[in-house]
């Protein structure tokens, strides 16, 4: 998703810099090590791997980025309530 926004490529609800500080958290993390991470967090690399999932269709492995994406957006979901998820979205 960086590439696109240096390109001025994407239109995002996503601010550049909510992008840019939530990939130097992930980067500067070693193995092991917990990282916190809020509800918004976890909605944009929902939205980044979701658009990797619509771009990856023609490829021949399409089934495994499918399979990672809705492993990894269940187990980021299980952390906040059907509901809290539905405030979200609703704000």
């Amino acid at each position: 998703m960086t590439d696109q926004l240096m390109e001025g490529n994407m239109h995002s609800r996503w601010d550049t810099e909510a992008v840019f500080e939530l990939q130097m958290r992930l980067a500067g993390v070693g193995d092991g090590e917990p990282v916190e991470m809020g509800i918004d967090d976890a909605a944009l690399l929902l939205d980044g791997m979701a658009f990797t999932e619509v771009m990856s269709v023609d490829f021949t492995f399409f089934q495994m980025v499918q399979w990672t994406s809705d492993f990894i957006t269940g187990e980021l979901r299980s952390h906040w309530t059907e509901d809290e998820w539905l405030a979200y979205v609703g704000r």
